[in-house]
């Protein structure tokens, strides 16, 4: 396959596109960078385009109808959009699939302490990370927070200038030559992920006085006590806004784009397909929790999904048990996840023969993923690949192929196999990324741009 480059094939209305589309994605980004961000801002902008909470429908015993816009908020961490098609549900639907959660430091149950006259916040890092990358790092804090009497309280330090920051400390090159010697993966410790919380002591307070006046500063604005952490959940994620990255204005530099590019861009997509009459129902599947496996409520290892199909198809008059396993086998998904794109800095990783995604070469189809023989891919078929090329040769979109790294380097997986797991047919389709699980990672553009042409091409010709 010869791979053809976006910015050279691109017209210059198209690069005005290009360009105009990542300032809203950086935006977007900048904003929703934890999962329950992400679902806020999602929700509301498909409101914008007619969507309605499928709540409405259930709990009124209300029908539904073709070419109607619904969604269903699963816990305020993912979301699934379905726009209704004039074919039964049964004979399966479009859907696009990403995740929303990133690597981060998770605030713990019990998180303050003092020592050395320091209030230190405790932490337990959320996926895959090198641990050494999160130090020096300036982070924000974003959550919320449930008071024993059971009030909400949103917690979102970082948002302005004048808010407080947080960092992890790291030891000083002075005096680091005996923690230089030890491997990357020792050299910060998973219990040493601590932030800086506070320095000023209470005023005649002889146990922990940093600490109590943190603990009266959190009362005093936001009424939480120290037994509140239990009922929160609260995140350090990096601070600032996604950046235009490069001389040439041609990449993004930003906070968790694995996997909020594919997100955004499915997104988009769904949106921007919505006010066309479509035959097959599409949807928008948008999930936490694939970092640390897909397990929990919210993530895809739930049945969650395969339950809102139930109920779309109750509320059209569709239902029964047989026709939601239909729906589901006969059904094709792009799953969008990031691609590892190829880094000139560590090119003896990539895997050679032109099977690595290159920055501006479109999105990247990987017909596996997985690690060491496959292990935990999907792994899609000739056929629907062959469905995927004619789809996209038909509306002259640039994307190429490629390969997480070379052989036996390591690996990762998706949410693709469990959605494989129905029947359907799923391939990997996502924007390559530099720095990937890194505080800051890198995308091109020109890809971001190919990854909403081909969603949106998926949306309304796959069948």
């Amino acid at each position: 396959m010869n791979k053809q480059n976006v910015w050279l094939a691109a017209s210059l209305e198209q690069k005005q596109e290009i360009m105009t589309l990542a300032d809203n994605y950086m935006n977007f980004l900048s904003l929703a960078k934890t999962e329950r961000r992400f679902v806020k801002s999602a929700i509301q902008l498909a409101e914008g385009f007619g969507y309605k909470n499928i709540n409405e429908y259930v709990e009124n015993n209300l029908p539904l109808h073709p070419q109607d816009k619904v969604y269903y908020n699963m816990m305020d961490k993912a979301v699934v959009l379905f726009h209704v098609g004039n074919q039964p549900l049964s004979q399966g639907m479009n859907i696009l699939g990403a995740h929303i959660d990133s690597p981060r430091l998770d605030v713990k149950s019990h998180p303050l302490y003092e020592k050395d006259g320091i209030c230190l916040l405790d932490t337990h890092y959320y996926g895959g990370i090198k641990k050494y990358q999160w130090v020096t790092v300036p982070l924000a804090l974003y959550g919320v927070v449930y008071l024993k009497d059971g009030t909400h309280v949103d917690v979102a330090i970082g948002d302005h200038d004048e808010d407080e920051v947080f960092i992890v400390t790291d030891l000083l090159v002075h005096l680091s030559h005996k923690r230089m010697t030890k491997s990357a993966d020792e050299v910060v410790e998973g219990e040493q992920l601590n932030a800086l919380f506070g320095s000023i002591p209470e005023a005649d307070c002889d146990k922990d006085p940093v600490k109590a006046n943190i603990l009266a500063l959190l009362k005093d604005r936001y009424g939480i006590e120290e037994e509140d952490f239990v009922s929160a959940e609260l995140e350090l994620v990096p601070l600032g806004k996604a950046r235009t990255c490069g001389f040439d204005r041609s990449m993004v530099l930003g906070y968790g784009q694995d996997d909020k590019v594919c997100a955004y861009t499915c997104l988009l997509a769904q949106l921007e397909t919505s006010n066309e009459e479509i035959e097959r129902t599409s949807a928008c599947l948008l999930v936490d929790k694939e970092e640390i496996g897909s397990m929990g409520a919210s993530g895809m290892q739930s049945r969650f999904f395969e339950n809102q199909v139930a109920e779309l198809m109750n509320a059209l008059g569709q239902y029964n048990e047989l026709n939601v396993r239909r729906a589901l086998q006969n059904s094709f998904m792009l799953s969008c996840d990031v691609a590892a794109a190829n880094d000139p800095n560590y090119s003896e990783a990539s895997s050679p023969n032109g099977n690595m995604a290159d920055f501006g070469y479109g999105v990247c189809v990987s017909k596996y993923v997985g690690s060491r023989g496959k292990h935990g891919s999907n792994d899609a078929s000739a056929e629907y690949l062959s469905k995927i090329r004619q789809m996209l040769a038909k509306d002259n979109i640039v994307w190429q192929t490629g390969e997480l790294g070379k052989v036996d380097q390591g690996g990762g997986g998706t949410i693709a196999y469990i959605l494989a797991n129905y029947g359907m047919q799923v391939v990997d389709c996502g924007v390559p990324l530099m720095n990937m699980h890194a505080p800051y990672e890198v995308s091109s553009k020109a890809d971001i741009y190919s990854a909403l042409q081909v969603n949106k091409s998926f949306l309304k010709n796959m069948k």
